[in-house]
């Protein structure tokens, strides 16, 4: 049996490229990452309504024009919706392509949460010792489901902005860190949405009442 070997002419050629991981595609990450705000929409979506329907059951607790300091509840506010403004400083400074000026103002944006979130915890050591602790009532217990999630949230944020600092200290901008520093920017900026609601529905409500 004779056996044929190929010719020169016959051999293919054609040069054979080997990726080492598949190719990963923006468009894709950030369509996964607004599917995931909806799912966090519909969280707060449910625990805005439980409030609703049980913020007058307080049953012999403190009201909350009692107790809450709204002064320092503006404050913390304000905290974080300039945190929202520093953020978009920090995205220009991307789109620049200027390391320090991003990292910079992401280092603005941190210290801001960081004062939002010390102060939720001051607010919840303080509403506490006055007995208005979670136990104390349903209307109590769904202002801290409420606003503890948001705050849990806040601060996961706050984890994810440090990694990514030191991500961008490391690796410079690269495509790959400017998309994961667009998607914290549109989870920031929903939190700040998300916290309007709260101020208007729990604090400006609570105080008015």
């Amino acid at each position: 049996m004779n056996s044929v070997n190929p010719t020169a002419d016959q051999v293919d050629e054609t040069p054979v490229f080997y990726l080492k991981e598949e190719p990963h595609h923006a468009p894709g990450t950030l369509l996964g990452f607004w599917i995931y705000l909806m799912s966090d929409c519909l969280i707060f979506a449910a625990l805005f309504a439980t409030r609703a329907v049980v913020g007058s059951n307080y049953m012999g607790s403190p009201l909350p024009k009692d107790v809450f300091n709204i002064e320092l509840i503006l404050v913390s506010t304000f905290c974080l919706l300039f945190s929202s403004i520093t953020y978009g400083f920090a995205v220009l400074q991307m789109q620049q392509n200027k390391v320090n000026g991003t990292l910079m103002w992401l280092a603005i944006t941190g210290l801001l949460g960081a004062a939002f979130i010390g102060i939720e915890l001051y607010e919840f050591n303080h509403l506490i010792h006055a007995g208005a602790s979670p136990q104390s009532s349903a209307s109590w217990s769904s202002f801290y489901a409420l606003v503890g999630t948001h705050g849990l949230h806040v601060s996961f944020g706050l984890l994810w902005m440090v990694v990514l600092m030191v991500q961008v200290k490391m690796y410079a901008l690269t495509v790959a860190n400017m998309r994961r520093l667009f998607c914290l920017s549109m989870f920031w900026h929903f939190l700040d949405l998300v916290w309007l609601g709260v101020f208007s529905l729990v604090y400006l409500t609570g105080v008015l009442l």
